[in-house]
């Protein structure tokens, strides 16, 4: 939240232009960046008829919290408003979605969707968009969990007209999803104070909302399950709903018309891409469209596998990996869902491919040809691994090739890492993958982010997190080397190895050894703790706390990083890969590793130089209040 005051404050405020001000000073304190121009336009030109309106209608003293940001999630409302019910003298909160828009269309196949001239692409209806931020809201506050008539929403479109908008309300159908427009001002007024008294104050009711416990976050694979054979575990917000609703267009119009048609879906860890994916999958299904879920990823895969599909074997058909369709029939399904698609390799073909098959058809091409609609989810800035081809450029001259239409939809917001932009842009700055270098890190109440002086005190602390119930893992770069899988019973192998320290790294095979679950499960069985992930296990996983140790393949020497491939254990990366190609790829890994956790990262660093660049850029202030523990680590 940028900002929270009475509705008669922010209307003085608006008024002599401090408001603007204080808001572009919060939002630069809170993610390291001025907002663009278009905020600022709304901010200036949309806040202020809300304040009016809010006070012709004797709301005064109603609670305003603009921008307010939603848990989990880095997505924000324009406006909460809180305050007392009229009648049942119960919190009351109303999210108001302000728009400047003149006129808009409904999309010609789909009334969720929107057109305006001011976008390229069809964007959210603002009904819908207000609504799922209601529904959210019901999800992940605590205040309203259990009270979900006490959250309503509405779109305000100040400067649109009845005739400009009117085929926006052909989705308005409850309290949690009103329109209305400048010209119906009286109607809007009505509708507030029906569900805001000019009696009672609102503060205290805000405060109940900020202070509702946040609901954690429903895993993704502790609900797939449901999520593919039953309904909708996850709200869907903005963009990730267009996205959603684009592949879904697609494909009934593939279904009437025998069109063919590719989606792109691109955005960077934690934007929602596999959630919607298994969206797309359990509503696929549920519509009898012959759809499959691929990634190249065996954990991914083999998790959804067991999860997902624990008491249905078909639903365990469902997921399958990008080298499946070498042998597919064209066309032969309606719809392939291709989840982490920056892993898709140049071809499908391996040392055990038979000869017949070896054609040296692309990877990319298979996958095409396989589905009237395939579907990438991808983030370029994961690929790993030389050789991964998964990119935007790639798909769309696969598809042009074809003659194929091919859609890009973009995904900004992200869940991971507590909802956190400041902590991913901390991330890729720190890591060069944006230019400007390192900055400090500036504490958001969304993420913590520690500095361990040693592996001991690392595992130490998580272990501690683990026994007030946080999931943790711990991971490396792929700086030492894997010993041979011990036989059953027999201790693992304590590879990675820091001075007197020592632990193994995660099991390689199918099998659980020792008490240790199989490679596939280490990110999501509570075993996996006592073992270090690599970046291929722990890639497309979260948890709530991570580990992180940087080997020395990177470290800060002088004013740059340096990566050091003698000191990479990996073998994917051979003589013939330039050393470009490797000082990309390990950062990546270390992006990979640093966007895990869900509440917390800790980090420590095998290279003194490297901890005490790591220290300086993490400073000594003191972590978010909600945490309440008296481990030293947390003072740092």
């Amino acid at each position: 939240m940028l900002f929270r005051a009475s509705a008669n404050t922010v209307a003085v405020m608006a008024l002599d232009g401090s408001l603007f001000l204080h808001l572009t000073d919060q939002f630069v304190h809170m993610h390291g960046y001025r907002p663009g121009a278009s905020e600022l336009r709304s901010w200036e030109r949309s806040i202020p008829v809300l304040a009016a309106a809010l006070n012709d209608a004797g709301l005064g003293n109603v609670e305003v919290m603009l921008e307010y940001a939603l848990p989990l999630n880095s997505k924000r409302a324009d406006v909460v408003l809180a305050g007392v019910h009229p009648v049942t003298l119960d919190p009351s909160y109303v999210v108001v979605e302000l728009k400047q828009w003149s006129q808009a269309v409904p999309h010609e196949d789909d009334p969720t969707l929107c057109h305006v001239d001011a976008y390229a692409r069809p964007v959210l209806n603002p009904i819908e968009q207000v609504r799922r931020y209601c529904d959210y809201l019901v999800n992940f506050n605590g205040a309203v969990a259990e009270h979900g008539e006490r959250i309503q929403g509405v779109a305000f479109l100040h400067n649109a007209t009845e005739f400009g908008v009117a085929g926006l309300r052909e989705i308005e159908r409850d309290e949690q999803g009103r329109l209305f427009t400048g010209e119906r001002r009286g109607a809007f007024l009505e509708h507030l104070r029906s569900k805001l008294s000019d009696k009672h104050p609102g503060a205290h009711a805000a405060d109940e909302l900020l202070a509702g416990a946040t609901v954690p976050s429903k895993q993704l694979m502790s609900v797939a399950a449901q999520e593919v054979r039953e309904r909708q575990q996850f709200v869907l917000l903005d963009e990730q709903q267009v996205a959603y609703r684009v592949v879904l267009n697609a494909v009934e119009k593939a279904k009437r018309a025998d069109h063919k048609e590719v989606v792109v879906v691109t955005g960077g860890p934690g934007t929602g891409k596999s959630v919607i994916a298994l969206q797309l999958l359990g509503e696929l299904y549920r519509r009898g469209v012959s759809a499959v879920h691929a990634t190249g990823s065996q954990s991914f895969t083999k998790t959804m596998r067991k999860v997902a599909g624990a008491r249905k074997r078909e639903v365990q058909d469902l997921f399958k990996y990008f080298n499946s369709f070498m042998t597919a029939e064209k066309n032969s399904l309606g719809a392939l869902i291709c989840d982490e698609a920056h892993r898709i390799r140049e071809t499908s073909a391996n040392r055990y491919t038979r000869a017949a098959l070896r054609t040296g058809k692309a990877q990319i091409d298979e996958l095409i040809d396989v589905a009237h609609v395939p579907v990438f989810f991808l983030d370029e800035h994961q690929v790993v691994r030389p050789g991964e081809m998964g990119t935007v450029d790639e798909i769309r001259a696969a598809a042009a090739r074809r003659g194929i239409d091919c859609q890009v939809v973009p995904l900004d917001s992200q869940f991971r890492c507590g909802g956190s932009d400041a902590y991913l842009r901390w991330v890729v700055r720190l890591l060069g993958l944006e230019p400007g270098g390192p900055v400090m890190w500036e504490p958001d109440d969304r993420m913590q982010l520690l500095i361990a002086d040693s592996p001991e005190d690392m595992e130490a602390f998580l272990d501690a997190r683990r026994a007030e119930k946080y999931g943790a893992r711990m991971s490396a770069g792929y700086c030492w080397r894997w010993s041979p899988e011990p036989k059953p019973g027999e201790p693992l192998p304590p590879d990675v190895l820091i001075g007197g320290w020592a632990r193994p790294w995660n099991l390689r095979g199918d099998r659980s050894v020792s008490g240790a679950p199989p490679s596939a499960l280490w990110a999501t069985d509570p075993a996996g703790f006592g073992q270090i992930g690599c970046v291929y296990t722990a890639q497309g996983f979260e948890y709530d706390w991570s580990g992180v140790i940087i080997g020395p393949d990177l470290v800060w020497r002088g004013d740059r990083w340096i990566t050091d491939r003698t000191a990479s254990k990996d073998p994917v990366f051979k003589k013939s890969t330039p050393d470009a190609d490797v000082d990309r790829l390990i950062r990546n890994t270390y992006k990979v590793l640093l966007t895990r956790g869900m509440v917390g990262t800790i980090v420590y660093s095998t290279d003194p130089e490297t901890r005490e660049k790591l220290r300086a850029l993490v400073s000594d202030r003191p972590e978010p209040r909600s945490v309440t523990t008296t481990d030293p680590l947390l003072q740092r």
